[in-house]
């Protein structure tokens, strides 16, 4: 028999009272069973009564509870998907492979976006076990995502990291090669001519800044070129922040040739404040950064970048805990490390010779 019990939903980062059988039974004056006979198309219940049912369906807003209906045998074909930032068009590919895998199974995607916010990843890790789904796919907030993930892997929850790993978590990982991609991006620079190449990096508490970063530092050290600690600036990584990176860049002096953005967003920041003081990409600073924004390219190919495989990620992402939550998944955790794609455009300054020669000093 089904249980009146307050379900909450997570649609879209607000929470929703669900409308239970029950209540919908209680409106219409008949029995719960007859309700769900009502529902399910079945027999046995006549027009006037049908008709009653129906109307309290409309009234109420009632849906069926995936839940409440599946209450007895744990299973709820779903799965939850929680992300860093949704507005980044990296993080959308991987959501849309990822819903569309899920799709093919049978299973339905709940997405929660965090914006980098342990709080508010922690809130919604509650409510995706709180609702039933049946394994998370998580793109962890930082290092210090591990106390919200750990209990779970305790008690067996199924959950995959995607394109972060978590220190002291055994779990299953996938990410990109963030180190071989960042040294290649940087190595190409110096193939151009640049010798003073600044970084805006993402916290040294996340897997991918620290990953890029010693990439940078790999890059430098295949280049010739001494490492300054000077060049190197940690920000949130969004459009604002590579915005105040770049204004931060913009007061040394002399002025790098180049920089190279931890991810798109920081890239569109940095370029908005090169902008600002009448700079031009590449002529007056070279600017080449991870990830493609593949809609801007279509219209103007021009930033250099590292591509991630995003949809990629979400799809062997999903198909992996998917085979975790059936049990066909082996006992031993699998880390799987994609390989990445340097994609060469206007913005590193390609065909226009090398930048002039300064001296750089870092205090």
């Amino acid at each position: 028999m089904l249980r009146n019990t307050l379900l909450w939903y997570v649609t879209k980062g607000v929470r929703v009272l669900a409308i239970t059988l029950r209540d919908v039974a209680q409106k219409a004056g008949v029995s719960a069973m007859t309700v769900s006979r009502v529902l399910n198309g079945r027999d046995g219940v006549d027009n006037e009564t049908r008709r009653r049912v129906e109307d309290a369906v409309k009234a109420l807003g009632y849906f069926p509870s995936r839940v409440a209906y599946s209450r007895a045998s744990r299973k709820t074909s779903t799965i939850g998907l929680v992300l860093r930032d949704i507005a980044n068009p990296f993080y959308s590919i991987l959501a849309h492979a990822a819903e569309a895998a899920a799709r093919r199974a049978g299973y339905r995607v709940l997405l929660c976006n965090t914006e980098g916010d342990l709080r508010i990843e922690r809130e919604y890790l509650e409510d995706f076990v709180l609702y039933g789904v049946e394994g998370l796919l998580l793109a962890p907030a930082s290092d210090e995502s591990r106390h919200s993930v750990l209990p779970l892997l305790r008690r067996g929850f199924p959950v995959v990291l995607v394109d972060n790993t978590l220190p002291g978590v055994d779990c299953d990982v996938l990410v990109a090669d963030n180190v071989a991609g960042a040294k290649r991006l940087v190595e190409h620079l110096g193939t151009l001519g640049h010798r003073h190449i600044a970084h805006i990096g993402d916290a040294e508490d996340t897997f991918t800044g620290r990953e890029r970063f010693q990439g940078y530092r790999d890059g430098l050290t295949a280049l010739g070129i001494e490492y300054h600690e000077g060049l190197v600036f940690r920000t949130v990584v969004d459009q604002l922040g590579g915005y105040r990176a770049a204004q931060q860049i913009l007061t040394l002096n002399p002025r790098p040739t180049a920089i190279f953005a931890v991810n798109n967003m920081t890239a569109v920041g940095a370029m908005q404040a090169l902008r600002e003081r009448q700079l031009s990409v590449p002529q007056d600073i070279a600017l080449v950064c991870f990830d493609d924004l593949e809609s801007l390219a279509v219209l103007s190919p021009f930033l250099t970048v590292i591509d991630q495989p995003a949809a990629m990620l979400g799809k062997l992402g999903t198909q992996l805990l998917l085979e975790r939550i059936s049990g066909k998944a082996g006992s031993r955790h699998q880390r799987i490390t994609l390989q990445t794609e340097l994609i060469v455009r206007l913005s590193c300054g390609a065909g226009l010779g090398a930048p002039k020669k300064q001296e750089f000093n870092i205090g």
